[in-house]
């Protein structure tokens, strides 16, 4: 049974007292209190807090930066959730991407809260939860839906991102009323015909919004973000103009745009081929709820059966659109894939663009791909892909349609936070009612006042290393650093317990230093200093354990560096008998 523990150091401040509810006719106070996703693309999770009651809006993970060695991801610190255990009622997602549903399994074993999702965000939710061998409360919401979590009522809107059932929230309660937008686009033409409730937006606006918490992440593009429909046309113009064998690598998530594939290959009378656990998994989920029940099965085949099929008859679809390296994508630009072996001219696009950080890993695969003559086709060089966020004219739509008193920027970096304040202020938002939160602030809104309480609780990341949670901290990731750069010494000493005089000569092992075998001398070198270290140790009667492996290491650090200008991680070994 898979188990976590969170063995975080870090603490929150005390538990803060239920915000009160006022005995007159004044609104009571809430509170905005963002764990996660503020100043960054990641780990969304934001608490609202009124009359004693809190309720969370997503649960996300980060992956780690390439600082980071050995983590796996990065969670919100859950520590102030913990403390006020009692005062959660409910935790509302606004679509199924990893950023926000990818931390709930840490959260749950520390929190029994019940979960509110749409369909395709629910299955997502109930597999991993499947995998962690937990069970919650769950309920399946769709748009429009009304319902109670504690003192708020909340409604689900629709929207369009880049995965099926994207929601955004309008949360009312006695202190007042919060829209949050969830990630968003403004598409007129989506695939599944499903086009954002901008009236319901209009509607809300002008019931009166107290504060709007907006998707920042493609601010700072001009205009309007491209329809899905776009990509239909680059799509039916790459299956019209080739009878290769069609390689297209995607988000699993991305259910709408993966459908029109299989009907652009049905359309070619191509059969389809899935490579990669998490496409089959999400495949067979969309299935089962009903996305792809006009697809017949009879399209699909094993992957294992494309090598029976003549080019122009197969797609493929597959996971790796990132440069993941165990993906299935990978695996065939390495000759690692066991069943797809690629061929000279086989058509590979990336219908995707690259998540920050992952640029480098891309294209290495894509310099890999092109090694083996294939044909590339990534979407900086046609509409293959478009985003799922909202520029700069439909972030502008969604304010005037809202008309928000407060607004907070939310989901991006500190650029796009910034950048969205400029434009809310350039609609006629007063500065004076806009504010930037860092992860861990809280925006306290009574009436016409307001305060931010800067580092009212913990905003820091939390890491996850196997199954440890939190216990890999700054100091931790400082020695994987320094071994990643310099590598490791062990140098181990035998010594007479009752003399101090040694039993052996020491042994000195490295990793990732030097090749040994080639450096000879500078071992015997180095060998040396530990004689004379602890001849100088046993004169000063220096024989206790700590105070020896101090000067071993010591001496052999500046004996290393002067030599070889490197700082190799040293590590003295002292063993008594």
């Amino acid at each position: 049974m898979t188990t976590y523990k969170n063995k975080s150091k870090r603490r929150a401040k005390a538990p803060a007292k239920a915000i009160k509810k006022n005995t007159d006719k004044a609104k009571p106070p809430f509170r905005i209190i963002p764990l996660g996703g503020m100043k960054e693309i990641g780990k969304n999770c934001t608490l609202i807090e009124c009359c004693g009651e809190i309720l969370i809006i997503d649960c996300g993970f980060a992956f780690p930066e390439y600082e980071m060695f050995g983590i796996d991801v990065v969670i919100p610190d859950f520590t102030y959730i913990k403390e006020n255990r009692e005062r959660v009622k409910g935790l509302i997602i606004t679509h199924g991407h990893e950023d926000h549903i990818g931390a709930i399994p840490y959260l749950l074993q520390e929190v029994s809260v019940p979960i509110y999702a749409s369909p395709l965000a629910m299955g997502l939710i109930d597999h991993k939860l499947e995998e962690n061998y937990l069970t919650g409360e769950t309920h399946v919401i769709k748009p429009g839906d009304r319902f109670n979590v504690g003192c708020f009522t909340v409604e689900a809107i629709q929207t369009n991102h880049s995965i099926a059932d994207a929601l955004a929230y309008s949360i009312k309660f006695p202190g007042g009323h919060v829209v949050h937008t969830g990630d968003f686009k403004i598409d007129y033409s989506p695939l599944d015909g499903r086009v954002i409730d901008l009236n319901r937006f209009s509607q809300l606006g002008d019931q009166g919004v107290d504060v709007l918490l907006c998707d920042s992440t493609n601010v700072m593009r001009k205009g309007y973000t491209p329809s899905e429909a776009v990509v239909r046309r680059s799509i039916d113009e790459i299956f019209d103009n080739t009878d290769r064998r069609i390689i297209i690598a995607t988000f699993a998530s991305n259910v709408h745009r993966i459908k029109y594939f299989i009907e652009a290959s049905m359309k070619h009378n191509r059969r389809i081929a899935v490579s990669g656990r998490s496409m089959e998994n999400v495949l067979a989920l969309s299935k089962s709820l009903g996305y792809l029940d006009d697809i017949p099965e009879s399209v699909f085949i094993n992957v294992n059966e494309a090598k029976n099929y003549a080019d122009s008859k197969i797609t493929i679809i597959t996971t790796g659109s990132q440069g993941e390296p165990m993906s299935a994508l990978t695996r065939m630009a390495y000759d690692n894939h066991k069943a797809i072996k690629l061929k000279k001219n086989d058509v590979v696009v990336f219908s995707s663009s690259p998540i920050p950080g992952n640029e480098k890993v891309i294209s290495q695969v894509v310099n890999r791909l092109y090694e083996k003559e294939v044909d590339v086709v990534l979407a900086s060089a046609m509409d293959v892909h478009v985003s799922g966020h909202a520029s700069s004219e439909e972030l502008k739509l969604i304010h005037t349609l809202l008309r928000p008193k407060y607004f907070v920027p939310a989901h991006g970096e500190y650029r796009h936070l910034v950048e969205h304040a400029r434009l809310s202020q350039s609609l006629g938002q007063s500065k004076d009612n806009i504010f930037i939160l860092g992860n861990g602030d809280a925006l306290e809104v009574c009436g016409n006042r307001t305060h931010v309480e800067r580092s009212y609780t913990s905003g820091e990341d939390v890491m996850v290393d196997g199954y440890d949670i939190g216990d890999v901290g700054s100091v931790v990731l400082k020695d994987r650093k320094k071994l990643s750069q310099s590598g490791l010494i062990t140098i181990s000493v035998a010594l007479d317990q009752a003399t101090g005089s040694l039993m052996a000569e020491p042994i000195l092992n490295t990793r990732g230093f030097v090749f040994v075998e080639e450096h000879m001398d500078l071992i015997r070198e180095a060998i040396n200093v530990v004689y004379n270290t602890i001849g100088k140790s046993t004169s000063a009667g220096a024989l206790d354990e700590a105070s020896l492996s101090r000067a071993i290491k010591s001496d052999m650090k500046s004996f290393i560096y002067s030599t070889t200008k490197k700082n190799p991680m040293i590590i003295p070994v002292i063993l008594y008998v």
